[in-house]
């Protein structure tokens, strides 16, 4: 990595935790001679700490390092600015499960450090695109690190769609709508749907039915090179909306197609040395502990 003179700080949320971790590295930085940026938006909620509050395009293209304070999905909005443009990205913790934001509070200042002096394990995810291509002409792309979602509109009613991978059909479905995940991904929406938990290096693809009206519709894996297509079947006021890493995209309707492929571009996370994916998992998923007291009750 490159020296690094000029950071920037993402945080989504006026909460007091985010903002006291917001606070304490705004003003290590500081001593440390560094320019630290800040979204415009966020001026109110860090007031008085030494940062600079500009544009969004103007934190995308002058900052070398992005730290993100707070859950998964502020990394995840931290990762849609930087992403294809070879910036590192830090996630500190502040949030609930934190897949993602790997680095707890009191690991931060040593953490972010490292991460200034080289010292850090560089981890480089891929993304997933999202092409819209609507029955009037209409198109929209989007990126996502964790997933793509096609969500019904209307509570209480199925949607029928089917799927193609590479030109093949697979199958018709009926449900709530379709995770299309990363192997990053694989430990959110996907993992809600049944889908498995996938080791981030493995370069593959989870797509898992949300709800499935049939119980033999189950989430597959498949090569992180192919290419996913998506089609509503006709239903009365059938529609879905399609949103990458949470962010809206469109809404897809019969007749429309939604493309999921790899994307060319990457996310570089950092960690810290000695990052383990599985104590990660055992951490966050409480794997190997065991309930005493409710064994003993």
């Amino acid at each position: 990595m490159t020296q690094i003179s000029c950071c920037a700080l993402v945080t989504r949320f006026a909460d007091l935790r985010v903002a006291e971790s917001a606070g304490l590295l705004a003003r290590h930085l500081a001593s440390r001679g560094l320019i630290t940026l800040a979204l415009e938006d966020q001026s109110e909620a860090l007031a008085g700490l030494p940062l600079t509050f500009v544009s969004e395009a103007t934190l995308v293209s002058q900052a070398q390092l992005f730290i993100a304070i707070g859950g998964d999905g502020t990394l995840l909005y931290a990762a849609g600015l930087v992403a294809g443009l070879g910036t590192p990205l830090l996630g500190i913790n502040r949030g609930r499960l934190g897949f993602l934001t790997d680095v707890m509070p009191e690991q931060m200042l040593s953490s972010v450090d490292a991460a200034l002096d080289g010292q850090c394990v560089i981890d480089e995810r891929p993304l997933l695109s999202a092409e819209y291509f609507g029955l009037n002409g209409q198109q929209a792309k989007g990126l996502a690190l964790n997933d793509i979602v096609m969500q019904k509109t209307q509570s209480g009613h199925l949607i029928d769609f089917e799927t193609w991978i590479n030109g093949r059909f697979v199958n018709s479905h009926g449900g709530d709508g379709l995770v299309v995940a990363t192997a990053t991904g694989s430990t959110a929406y996907a993992l809600a749907c049944g889908g498995p938990i996938v080791e981030p290096e493995l370069d593959v693809i989870v797509i898992a039915p949300i709800c499935p009206h049939t119980l033999s519709d189950r989430p597959i894996v498949v090569s992180g090179r192919s290419i996913l297509e998506v089609r509503i079947l006709e239903r009365p006021d059938a529609s879905a909306e399609i949103a990458c890493d949470g962010r809206p995209l469109a809404t897809l309707s019969p007749g429309d197609r939604l493309i999921v492929r790899p994307a060319s571009e990457k996310i570089l996370l950092l960690h810290p040395i000695g990052y383990d994916y599985y104590r990660l998992l055992r951490s966050k998923l409480n794997w190997g502990r065991r309930n005493f007291d409710a064994a003993s009750s």
